[in-house]
């Protein structure tokens, strides 16, 4: 099943350590500058491998990010694809909801995956970061509990991959909890950020950028790794995008081992800010 991570994944970390109290709940410029909107990614089979037995691929994805750094943000984020095998093809679509309060370090989601419009998947929980760990609640499939290490949510791994950009650090590591597949593992990550730059003739889709269309981007690659991989692990997933500082994103690869998608932005839509005003001290 595709990760949703991208949407959120616009990540960082702080490396594999706990996060401080003062890190985790501070509420800073960086955060105050994420725009609110909406992007739609039109996908297409970059490659595929020959025991990945898809012929064909293409697809859509919608990203919505609103909310604000003092009432949290929300996440809605849906992937539909067409899978053609040569034989025959089927349709996958991938709803979720995610909203992440920054200084309660609270984090909750809702994940539903259909394939040919019946339901197979339906998850939803919350996450808090406790102590020098993560509590998480499942509530569907199977109500549960359980305990994980000091994790990153996605809002907050993705002000990290800003602030390491920002002061020109090109490499560190992370541990993200994002609540997909069965909402039940945080995975390790690897960031890897380029010069920033800015677009140059022919770039595929700066020009569906609006007013950001010449503004810098880094260029960005994030590898997930599974928490039990042992020795020289291979990435589940690895994820290479043009990061904005207000974390917009655009030209995204996506590569699952046996095959890769590329996303072209083909509209991003401005939402309206949310002017709620910060309690004081926030």
């Amino acid at each position: 099943m595709l990760r949703m991570s991208f949407g959120l994944v616009l990540a960082g970390g702080m490396s594999l350590t706990a996060f401080s109290a003062a890190g985790a709940t501070s509420i800073d410029g960086a955060a105050r500058a994420l725009v609110a909107h909406r992007a739609i990614y039109d996908l297409k089979l970059k490659d595929a491998s020959d025991r990945s037995g898809i012929e064909g691929m293409v697809g859509r994805m919608v990203y919505e990010f609103t909310g604000s750094a003092c009432t949290g943000f929300t996440t809605n984020f849906r992937l539909v694809t067409k899978i053609d095998t040569g034989e025959d093809s089927r349709l996958s679509d991938q709803q979720t909801t995610t909203f992440e309060d920054l200084s309660a370090n609270q984090f909750h989601f809702e994940t539903k995956s259909f394939t040919d419009e019946q339901l197979d998947r339906q998850v939803s929980g919350d996450a808090k970061i406790a102590g020098d760990g993560v509590k998480v609640e499942i509530k569907q499939p199977d109500g549960r509990e359980l305990d994980l290490p000091a994790s990153a949510f996605p809002t907050t791994h993705m002000l990290d991959v800003i602030k390491n950009a920002r002061e020109g650090k090109h490499f560190f590591e992370a541990r993200v909890f994002d609540g997909s597949e069965n909402g039940d593992q945080a995975l390790l990550t690897t960031t890897v950020i380029g010069k920033q730059q800015a677009p140059e003739a022919g770039d595929v889709d700066a020009d569906k950028a609006g007013e950001f269309s010449k503004v810098p981007y880094w260029p960005v690659t994030i590898a997930y790794f599974n928490e039990s991989a042992a020795g020289d692990p291979t990435p589940v997933y690895n994820m290479s995008f043009k990061l904005y500082d207000n974390g917009i994103t655009r030209d995204l690869t996506m590569d699952y081992g046996d095959f890769v998608l590329s996303g072209a932005l083909v509209k991003l839509e401005l939402l309206k800010a949310q002017q709620d005003a910060c309690p004081a001290g926030k």
